[in-house]
């Protein structure tokens, strides 16, 4: 099954004019009088309603968002145990180093685009009625719109929030939900933060919506896998270590999300780690089946940030610009025989990951692998098997990396590092730093340097907003 997630420029003809007329503002919080446009005009036939839907979809393609600086930035933040940054832009520097200012702008750049993709859906939503040709179609639409709307909305609750459950998830603030599309300006429109609570459930809603909506299989876009393996991140973090009841039965949600990402059947695990990657040179431009959602990248369209930041050039094909060299701590955690431990490149002295130097390879958002993890670490925690026994769904990655199966589990920090070496690199670090409770390169999971700044354009435009701890002067 290919990747599903991906932008056709010929499907793209007409939509950057339609879409910079119905929603193309510097920022979501903030769109200019001039920009605003009768509702009627914006959607009026059903042709509409799906080009906008292909716009959401662009937005996602995003560079800021999931064409890889979302990803990127999870695993560059204040991250010197595995990365020893080396580039020249100073909002990337400012962030591996736990440096940055509210004008970053790469927490500008994010906020802006996740709110202007949640725009695009939200047209979308607004517009239903008008899809009468086909109620497939019409769920179909609605199911994508809600999973792209949730994806943004779950990505900036984590960077712009504290972590679930670090203090009071009622009151904590978070980020504006804003769910109707935004077209004109008022006073109204400058809403306050809502809570971490507030959001978290509008992420769940939409998701457990989008995942009964959504089909099976849907080309290159949203599945009913995608949705559930989004849910189960959603899950994972709310269960937390599993510390209190609430945690408890959170961990059991997100065992069952993934168990169900896992059982749809429409991905499967590939035979080799190596063959997971190099989707342009090596596989003609099409995703493995293990990708459950992907960001697909060609020579026409779409962006790959990873590439940019983490790739380099070592032979024909590959590209980026060599920032991120990986430290020596972080290759000494691999086991003797890892194939893992063998997709590094080294040039003049410096180790960087193989997983990224395709210049058009596509950017994977959520892997199988990653689910058979989940549903490992829950079902360890929980005393479960639902799906398979943890020490089952462990071996299928530990041996897929060239390892011997272990007989039991004796602790969840077994499942945790092979997670992390699983997962290296590709956007989960600084999230399961947070759910785990573990320590940032030293700093504790829980400081509030290791949360972005409420952009200072957004604070200087909607007085309704409050800044986050770090940056208040």
């Amino acid at each position: 099954m290919k990747s599903n997630t991906f932008i056709d420029m010929r499907k793209l003809m007409g939509v950057l004019m339609f879409l910079a007329s119905v929603t193309s503002c510097d920022n979501k919080l903030d769109v200019k009088p001039t920009q605003s446009i009768d509702q009627n005009q914006a959607l009026s036939t059903e042709k509409d309603v799906l080009v906008t839907l292909i716009g959401a979809y662009d937005g996602l393609q995003r560079a800021e968002t999931y064409g890889g600086d979302m990803l990127t930035l999870s695993e560059l933040y204040g991250n010197s145990e595995d990365i020893f940054f080396t580039g020249t832009y100073a909002a990337l520097s400012d962030i591996w180093n736990l440096g940055q200012v509210s004008t970053n702008s790469n927490a500008e750049g994010t906020w802006e685009w996740a709110y202007n993709t949640i725009n695009r859906c939200n047209n979308v939503l607004s517009a239903l009625d008008i899809i009468t040709s086909d109620e497939e179609k019409r769920a179909r639409v609605e199911g994508e719109a809600r999973f792209i709307r949730a994806s943004m909305y779950f990505e900036l609750v984590r960077f712009y929030a504290k972590a679930w459950d670090d203090g009071d998830n009622t009151t904590n603030p978070a980020l504006p939900l804003v769910l109707e599309p935004t077209r004109s300006i008022s006073a109204e429109d400058y809403k306050a933060r809502n809570t971490v609570a507030e959001v978290y459930e509008q992420v769940i809603s939409d998701l457990t919506t989008a995942e009964s909506l959504l089909p099976l299989e849907n080309d290159i876009y949203a599945t009913k896998a995608a949705a559930a393996a989004i849910l189960s991140r959603v899950k994972l973090m709310q269960g937390a270590t599993g510390a209190t009841p609430q945690q408890l039965t959170a961990l059991g949600e997100a065992r069952d999300a993934a168990d169900r990402a896992i059982g749809y059947n429409t991905n499967t695990l590939e035979e080799d780690f190596e063959s997971l990657w190099y989707t342009h040179l090596n596989n003609f431009g099409n995703s493995p089946s293990e990708y459950i959602f992907a960001i697909k990248v060609t020579t026409q369209d779409g962006s790959n940030e990873l590439n940019t930041y983490f790739g380099i050039n070592v032979t024909e094909g590959t590209s980026g610009r060599g920032d991120c060299n990986i430290t020596d701590d972080h290759l000494a955690k691999y086991e003797d025989g890892d194939a893992r431990k063998d997709f590094f490149v080294e040039v003049g002295g410096q180790h960087y990951t193989q997983k990224h130097l395709d210049t058009y390879g596509n950017v994977p958002i959520v892997r199988l692998a990653e689910m058979y993890l989940t549903r490992a670490e829950t079902n360890f925690r929980l005393e479960t098997s639902v799906g398979a026994d943890p020490v089952d769904d462990f071996n299928a990655i530990h041996e897929r990396a060239g390892l011997d199966p272990l007989t039991s589990i004796d602790d969840v920090e077994t499942i945790l590092k092979e997670r992390y070496l699983e997962l290296a690199f590709e956007g989960s670090r600084l999230h399961d730093i947070k759910r785990t409770r573990s320590t940032d390169s030293g700093i504790a999971w829980s400081s509030p340097k290791l949360i972005f700044p409420i952009p200072q354009r957004e604070m200087d435009t909607n007085k309704s907003l409050v800044q986050n701890d770090a940056y208040i002067q």
